[in-house]
């Protein structure tokens, strides 16, 4: 993706950057929608932006959008990506303080009020089986009285019959755990896992992990937006 973002940067134009699952059909996102201004940012993660306070660490910040809103509203915020190139970009953009680190690197150590997780935020906890050791780093770096915004969907929609009824195989992984990988041009990324999460299986983990999760927002296609905080 980085790729991808720092050719649009610099050209103003880019190829498709095209996604493939094995669960699913070839599709692509659109490397436009990643530059979007704050009034062309879906309700969802709007509503996060305004409602992060304090220091704010922007987990995942691509092309540095949601930062640069952030900064236009008057708020401190450091941003982090794993893509160099997207790191690099964001700086050029304006971003203040974006770094190339991983969130869950031991060696980045700094606390924040908010923590902000937007664009299926869920996505880097990869699997439900990560739930404990995502919510242990997140005690790690949180504030007192801190909190994460997240948004995420619930994909049980792609299973749902003509009858309205779900069919899903409960013996088999969880139904949001999905693998993709990623390719732009001839830059073809590893395959990686991303995980979905409900709304209810996310308060689950959540409570079992010494956290509480209040509802802030439903968009129209089954996505939400999460407040997690320590309990």
């Amino acid at each position: 993706m980085g790729a991808a973002i720092h050719e649009f940067f610099n050209r103003r134009k880019a190829d498709r950057l095209r996604v493939f699952s094995s669960q699913f059909d070839e599709d692509e996102i659109p490397v436009r929608q990643l530059f979007r201004s704050f009034s062309s940012m879906p309700a969802i993660e709007r509503t996060a932006l305004q409602l992060a306070q304090g220091r704010i660490l922007d987990v995942g910040a691509g092309s540095g959008c949601h930062a640069l809103a952030l900064q236009e509203m008057g708020k401190d915020v450091c941003a982090i990506d794993v893509s160099p190139l997207s790191v690099e970009v964001m700086k050029q953009r304006g971003v203040n303080d974006a770094r190339l680190i991983n969130l869950f690197d031991e060696t980045f150590r700094e606390s924040f009020d908010t923590v902000l997780m937007l664009m299926n935020g869920s996505g880097i906890i990869g699997k439900l089986s990560n739930m404990p050791a995502f919510f242990q780093r997140m005690k790690q770096i949180l504030r007192p009285e801190g909190s994460i915004y997240m948004d995420s969907s619930d994909l049980r929609y792609l299973f749902e019959e003509e009858d309205g009824s779900i069919l899903i195989d409960l013996a088999g992984d969880y139904y949001g755990e999905i693998d993709f990988r990623m390719k732009y041009k001839d830059i073809e990324g590893d395959s990686f896992d991303w995980l979905y999460v409900d709304f209810e299986t996310l308060g689950l983990y959540a409570s079992e992990c010494g956290f509480k999760t209040e509802l802030i927002k439903q968009g129209k296609h089954y996505d939400y937006l999460a407040k997690l905080s320590i309990g």
